[in-house]
């Protein structure tokens, strides 16, 4: 799953936490929402969050873009 507007919406995100950083703020840690798509309360299961596809009907589960993209910083310990 090719999910381009996830990767460039973390991109900004893990950026300005940098720089929030550099900046003196004690920013400690980041938590990715959500690991693989589920039930959200107002949207049910139509809207899918997580950088892990989960096929709903088979339960199979298979890594998004994003996910590959999210690995490799966490790799590099940098942003990527």
């Amino acid at each position: 799953v090719i999910d381009t507007d996830r990767i460039m919406y973390l991109r900004q995100y893990l950026k300005a936490a940098h720089r929030a950083i550099r900046e003196g703020y004690p920013l400690k840690g980041y938590f990715l929402w959500s690991f693989m798509d589920n039930f959200e309360w107002p949207y049910g299961y139509s809207r899918r969050f997580g950088i892990t596809y989960v096929d709903y009907k088979t339960q199979q589960r298979i890594p998004k873009a994003s996910f590959n993209w999210y690995a490799e910083c966490i790799c590099q310990n940098r942003v990527v």
